[in-house]
């Protein structure tokens, strides 16, 4: 599977932003999809994950009650949709395809491009 990510940028603490990652190639080998990001010296972190049949989801708590992810199975793709967004969200966020829901990493099979999210104070 072949990931797309777009959407990152620039924005002030407490605006919005929306993620978009297209999946091509054999999406029938996915059954999920999920968002992870990673800031200079941390590790990649889970944010988010949707199943693509069920449309389960998974929030980190962090990110739970500002951040909504959605997919459109007609287009092959999912979106993050960031709300309230604070200085520590900064990040470039990937997102990933997996078998089956997860909130591990290792999970992912298929990893996109990333994109850059700042937030500015």
């Amino acid at each position: 599977v072949q990931l797309q990510a777009s959407g990152g940028g620039l924005v002030q603490a407490g605006g919005s932003l929306r993620l978009s990652c297209a999946a091509s190639g054999r999406t029938s080998s996915s059954g999920a999809m999920g968002w992870f990001r990673q800031a200079p010296g941390k590790e990649r972190e889970f944010v988010a994950a949707i199943a693509w049949n069920a449309g389960s989801t998974l929030y980190a708590s962090s990110v739970k009650g500002r951040f909504t992810i959605a997919k459109d199975n007609a287009k092959n793709t999912v979106y993050l949709q960031m709300n309230n967004l604070k200085p520590e969200d900064t990040a470039v966020y990937y997102c990933a395809a997996a078998k089956f829901l997860a909130t591990t990493s290792h999970v992912y099979d298929d990893w996109g491009q990333g994109t850059q999210v700042t937030v500015s104070s």
